[in-house]
């Protein structure tokens, strides 16, 4: 069933996302401060709105993917939020990766108006984002999560519903919290490897049959020229940047202060990506981490 959406937020996640709601045939009106972000989907068949009042009007689903907290709650709950413009009858879907307490702050106060919200933080990159492929971690209500699904599934290959509102952006952080010692790790033992003479490649294919086995190995091999088709055999170019995987490793820090949760691995692989970002690193793919360790051979 086609269905009007407002888009906002069009930036490496969300531009993506949008052309795949416009490709299965939905009306899609997008907004975003980027007038050229907004030029390209309008080329795709998006409709350009001028403000993301104009986006959400009338729109049976809003969906937006933004940077930070402060950005979501400012967009429907701030002096001009959305919160005074939505219909009853309107979904709203929050992809954009934040704190949880700002998730369940903003659909508690939609609640309140009578308007469904889920936070639905993403995985896959950008790479599943042009494919379609994403994972979707949903919080909020059964319901809310069963009207969201027709929409998702032009995005995304798997769901989940993590719970209740918030609890999206906990499983997410959680992943990539896991997901940073891993890479960290990989890179360590692959660079500890070529420092005593091993093929990287065929370090890989060994742990890769062995108990160290990991999803970084398999698909995702952080050192030059071992995998094709990967950011660390394009010079870390594309994928999911250092200073985004920096940006959730510190709001899993303070999820974990918060719940007084012990996370020595999560609070180290956050003082790895700091001091890789330190170094310039910032945007390059987060599996540049393994620079950390060759950067005495350069």
């Amino acid at each position: 069933m086609t269905k009007t959406i407002g888009f906002i937020g069009l930036g490496n996640m969300g531009g993506p996302m949008a052309a795949n709601l416009v490709k299965a045939g939905h009306q899609v009106r997008v907004f975003d401060l980027q007038q050229s972000a907004m030029a390209h989907l309008a080329e795709l068949g998006a409709v350009k709105a001028d403000s993301a009042r104009q986006a959400a009007q009338q729109a049976d689903v809003v969906i937006s993917m933004l940077p930070a907290g402060k950005h979501v709650d400012s967009l429907y709950l701030g002096e001009q939020g959305l919160i005074d413009c939505l219909s009853s009858q309107t979904l709203v879907i929050d992809c954009s990766t934040i704190d949880a307490e700002t998730a369940q702050r903003v659909g508690q106060q939609l609640a309140q108006k009578g308007i469904a919200f889920i936070d639905a933080p993403v995985s896959g990159g950008t790479a599943g984002a042009q494919a379609g492929t994403l994972t979707f971690i949903v919080g909020g209500e059964i319901t809310a999560f069963d009207n969201a699904q027709s929409v998702l599934q032009c995005m995304g290959k798997n769901i989940f519903h993590a719970g209740g509102h918030g609890a999206g952006q906990i499983a997410k952080i959680c992943n990539n919290m896991l997901l940073s010692i891993l890479m960290a790790g990989t890179a360590e033992a692959l660079q500890m490897g070529i420092d005593n003479g091993l093929d990287p490649k065929v370090l890989s294919d060994i742990m890769l049959q062995s108990s160290g086995r990991n999803w970084t190995l398999e698909l995702y091999n952080p050192c030059p020229d071992v995998m094709p088709n990967v950011p660390s055999s394009k010079s870390y170019q594309g994928g999911f940047m250092v200073d985004l995987m920096k940006k959730d490793l510190g709001l899993a820090m303070d999820t974990a202060n918060k719940s007084q949760s012990t996370t020595p691995m999560g609070a180290l692989a956050q003082s790895l990506y700091k001091l890789h970002s330190l170094q310039g690193n910032g945007k390059l793919d987060f599996s540049s981490i393994f620079k950390l360790y060759s950067s005495h051979q350069d």
